[in-house]
């Protein structure tokens, strides 16, 4: 119900059943083929990303994976050189 002497919006409203709830990251693929792949290796080996191949840079792909790692409660390493972005499981 609209009050009589409310204030102006300043934006527009919508129904709530319409807002989308799912967030989608840009990094939301490369951290899920890397969780993939690492859910496949075996103790001791370690994932070897080539960095020409992410579309954002290695410091991006690195923080994402290290949110949806803990998010997921796994215990991920990752090191780096001027060519690839290494990662493996770490033990816990």
């Amino acid at each position: 119900m609209a009050r009589a002497n409310a204030a102006p919006m300043n934006f527009k409203a919508m129904r709530t059943a319409d807002v989308p709830h799912g967030r989608n990251g840009k990094h939301k693929l490369i951290v899920a083929k890397i969780l993939s792949d690492l859910d496949q290796i075996e103790p001791g080996v370690a994932l070897k990303v080539p960095l020409a191949a992410l579309e954002e840079s290695k410091e991006n792909v690195r923080s994402a994976l290290n949110r949806a790692s803990h998010k997921g409660g796994r215990n991920v390493a990752t090191a780096s050189d001027g060519n690839f972005l290494y990662v493996w499981n770490e033990r816990q």
